[in-house]
């Protein structure tokens, strides 16, 4: 269930197993791919190559797409275990952790989920966003926290060169936007950027990058953690480089700030005015407390970018504070940790919303070679025939979309960008995906 690249890469693994072995992949989305589709920003052309090795793994024969099924509304869990020997959950992770300060319920606050579904043309995502912010917050030192970040502050036409929905350009052209704020409550060496990543801040021929000198601070344990990894060292680099640079004439400006820990969203009738930070300082071990010294920053709107939760699926056991399914090596655990039998995860679902898309490759390793060694205790489905599954759905007048499909959609995608002298345009209705898929 789920065929971002999680589910995909198991499947490539079980594929290219000794096993006789036969694969349906499910997925909620008419279209494939899953974060790839949704969840990178639409300005990351690298990333989004992925794309490619994940075509040729579901071109194969024996793995066969099968969209536009929720899982727990279209089918259940019982029903999938009377058509296959073994179901493996992928389903990632989609929803915004909390983040318990006063004020960050207040109109204007909002989490980096929502907006990133919304700017990659996610069908169950509103068609617009309140854009009306000229200074943002944005919480968090992650790599999901500059994408947040880059897309506030750049102009609508950079975008053009990607694939983002009419909707979406059509709001960021008329952004106010000039300031785009991003806190971290730690500090440099700290931080969880990607060098890459940060690097691309910088590419924006309308986007000043702007890092404070009086954030960069070390301790000892900071310096260990540069001398232990050479990307942390890369990051601490770039940004110290850019600390000592004299600001430029850029329109628009990114702010990195250390050292601040969000403390409160400031608000009036009920509506964002501002942010209340508190300045820390590093304990010597690569951690940081408090100073008691507060500083308000003037700004309209706070985007949250604390990290992702994956949601309870129906039928599952779930931890709601690791935001996981219970598991041992991609083995699904009950209540009473024991496993339930042919019932496999693997992904974020299955160690939680951390690491890159190519780390999920080493979970799928895993859930695989548990569930080859379960191989022989698996009950035998009820319903052995692959044309059993596409009976079931037909009887229940689910129209689902297949790989077939996609290649329908992908060309229709790409005659749209053709027509308006882009590469591609994505189609974000869920009903149009699908009619264009199934023809």
């Amino acid at each position: 269930m789920g065929a971002g690249p999680a589910g995909i890469y198991a499947a490539d693994i079980l594929d290219k197993s000794d096993a006789d072995v036969s694969i349906d992949l499910f997925e909620r989305m008419p279209a494939p791919y899953g974060l790839i589709r949704y969840g990178v920003a639409p300005d990351h052309p690298r990333i989004k190559g992925i794309v490619m090795a994940l075509e040729k793994v579901l071109s194969k024969p024996n793995i066969r797409l099968l969209g536009n099924i929720g899982y727990g509304t279209d089918i259940k869990l019982d029903e999938l275990r009377e058509f296959y020997d073994a179901v493996i959950f992928s389903t990632g992770a989609s929803a915004d952790r909390a983040l318990d300060i006063p004020g960050i319920d207040l109109d204007g606050s909002y989490g980096a989920a929502d907006f990133v579904s919304w700017y990659d043309g996610h069908p169950d995502a509103p068609r617009s966003w309140p854009l009306t912010a000229s200074s943002v917050a944005v919480l968090g030192v992650g790599n999901v926290a500059l994408d947040v970040a880059r897309i506030l502050a750049k102009t609508a036409d950079e975008l053009l060169t990607t694939d983002i929905p009419d909707n979406v350009y059509q709001g960021l052209r008329t952004s106010p936007v000039t300031d785009v704020h991003v806190f971290g409550r730690r500090g440099p060496a700290q931080a969880k950027f990607t060098p890459l990543e940060l690097r691309e801040l910088d590419h924006s021929p309308n986007v000043e990058v702007i890092v404070y000198p009086e954030d960069i601070e070390f301790d000892e344990g900071s310096i260990a953690a540069l001398r232990a990894s050479k990307q942390i060292d890369m990051v601490v680099k770039t940004l110290q480089e850019w600390a000592i640079r004299e600001p430029g004439s850029r329109p628009r400006r990114l702010h990195l700030h250390f050292f601040h820990s969000p403390a409160e969203v400031v608000g009036e009738d009920g509506r964002v005015t501002g942010l209340r930070t508190e300045r820390t300082e590093l304990t010597g071990d690569g951690n940081v407390r408090g100073t008691g010294e507060f500083h308000d920053w003037d700004v309209q709107a706070v985007y949250r970018a604390v990290g992702y939760l994956s949601s309870h699926l129906p039928e599952l056991p779930f931890d709601h504070v690791a935001g996981v399914v219970p598991n041992e090596a991609g083995r699904v655990l009950d209540l009473d940790d024991n496993q339930l039998p042919g019932v496999y995860v693997t992904g974020w679902i299955k160690r939680g919303p951390v690491g890159l898309i190519g780390h999920t490759k080493g979970d799928a390793a895993e859930t695989i070679a548990s569930l080859l060694s379960d191989a022989e205790t698996l009950r035998a489905p009820k319903y052995g025939s692959p044309d059993a599954i596409l009976d079931f759905l037909g009887t229940r007048g689910i129209p689902f979309t297949t790989w077939e499909g996609w290649g329908k959609l992908d060309a229709h995608e790409k005659a749209l960008g053709t027509a308006a002298g882009r590469e591609r345009i994505k189609v974000v209705e869920r009903e149009e995906m699908t009619r264009v898929s199934r023809g």
